[in-house]
C-alpha cells in the first residue's frame, strides 16, 4: 500500500533568535573558559532539549543563588533577565557572573529605569510569574511598576498616584493581542508615553507573521516548543487565530497524533525561538517514516541579527 501524501508548509523564520544563540554560546563558552561546572540562574532558554544538553557539557542548573554551595564557580543569569537584586546578591556572594540577559530585554530595562528616573509611573504588559517579567519589575523600586496582563485589567486600571504613565511591554507577547491592550490604555490615558520603538523582540513579531501567512492553508499545525516558552506557546494561539483551529504544541513529552495527521492533507510545522532546528527535523523525520512528505518552505523575510557575547568570555 502506497503511502498517504503529506504535504508540509515550513514556517520561516522559526526556532533560534539571535539572543537564544547568544546564551547558548554564553554557557558553552563559560565552560571552555572556567571549566565545569557553571551554574545557570533559572533554565538559559526554555527548551528541555537545550537545557539536557548544556548539563551535559557541564552546567548546573538552579532557581537561586543560594542553591549554590561552591560560590568560587561562575554563575549565569539566563537570557530571560533578572531583578537587579540578583547580581548584587552575586556581589555579595563574591561570586563570577555572566549576565546572558538578551539584548532586547536589557533594552526594556533601560527604558523602563529612564521612564522611572523621569517621573512616570510604569505599566508593564506580560504574564505573571514569566522570569522576564519578573526580571523587568526588579529593575525598579517596588511600587512604581504594575503588570496588566489582559485587556479586562487594561480597562479597569486606574492611575493610583496621579503620575503621568507609560507603558512597555514583555518582548514575546502575540503581537495582535498586546496592540489591544495599547489601544484600551491610549484611549484611556490620552498623554501615556510608549516606547520609542516596539518592545516585542523582531524574532516574536517574525515568527507570528509567518504563521499567520500560512496557518489558513493548512488543515492542522504543529509548533515545536516548550510549555513553558511564552513565545511558543503564543504561536500556537496565533495558528488557531489564523485560520487553523486545529494547532497544537509538541513538547518534549507530547504523544505524536499520527491517526489524527493521517486524515488530512497539509500540515503546518513552525517552532518558538528557544527549540533548536534538531527537534524539527526529528518531528519530519517521524512523519517520513508514515508519510510519502513534500515540504515547501514559506520564508517571509531574511533574518540576519547577531548579538555579541560578553568581552570576559572573547
Amino acid at each position: 500500500m502506497k503511502n498517504k501524501e503529506l504535504k508540509i508548509l515550513l514556517s520561516a523564520p522559526r526556532g533560534f533568535c539571535a539572543g537564544v544563540e547568544r546564551a547558548i554560546e554564553i554557557v558553552e563558552k563559560s565552560i571552555q573558559k572556567y571549566g565545569a561546572p557553571v551554574y545557570v540562574r533559572h533554565e538559559i532558554v526554555h527548551n528541555k532539549f537545550v537545557v539536557d544538553d548544556l548539563r551535559k557539557k557541564g552546567a548546573i542548573f538552579v532557581e537561586e543563588l543560594d542553591e549554590i554551595k561552591d560560590k568560587s564557580r561562575p554563575v549565569i543569569f539566563s537570557a530571560h533577565g533578572v531583578p537587579k537584586t540578583v547580581p548584587d546578591d552575586a556581589r555579595n556572594y563574591n561570586m563570577t557572573y555572566v549576565d546572558a540577559t538578551c539584548p532586547l530585554v536589557s533594552k526594556v530595562h533601560r527604558e523602563a529605569e529612564n521612564l522611572n528616573k523621569a517621573g512616570y509611573h510604569i505599566i508593564l504588559i506580560g504574564h505573571k510569574n514569566h522570569p522576564e517579567v519578573i526580571g523587568t519589575m526588579g529593575q525598579l523600586p517596588e511600587g512604581s511598576i504594575d503588570l496588566i496582563q489582559s485587556e479586562e485589567e487594561a480597562k479597569n486600571y486606574y492611575n493610583k498616584d496621579d503620575k503621568k504613565i507609560a507603558f512597555v511591554t514583555q518582548t514575546t507577547l502575540s503581537v495582535d493581542d498586546t496592540k489591544e491592550i495599547i489601544k484600551i490604555l491610549k484611549s484611556r490615558f490620552e498623554n501615556i508615553r510608549e516606547p520609542q520603538k516596539e518592545d516585542i523582540c523582531y524574532a516574536t513579531t517574525n515568527r507570528q507573521m509567518a504563521v499567520k501567512n500560512i496557518a489558513k492553508n493548512c488543515d492542522m499545525f504543529f509548533i515545536i516548543g516548550s510549555r513553558n516558552s511564552s513565545n511558543s506557546v503564543r504561536l500556537v494561539e496565533v495558528a488557531k487565530k489564523s485560520g487553523c483551529e486545529n494547532s497544537m504544541l509538541i513538547h518534549s513529552e507530547s504523544e505524536i497524533p499520527y491517526n489524527k495527521i493521517q486524515q488530512v492533507n497539509t500540515i503546518g510545522i513552525s517552532s518558538g525561538a528557544s527549540a533548536p532546528e534538531i527537534l524539527v527535523d526529528n518531528f519530519i523525520n517521524g512523519l517520513k517514516n508514515r508519510f510519502t512528505i513534500k515540504i515547501d518552505e514559506v520564508e517571509i523575510i531574511k533574518e540576519n541579527v547577531v548579538f555579541k557575547i560578553p568581552k570576559k568570555l572573547n
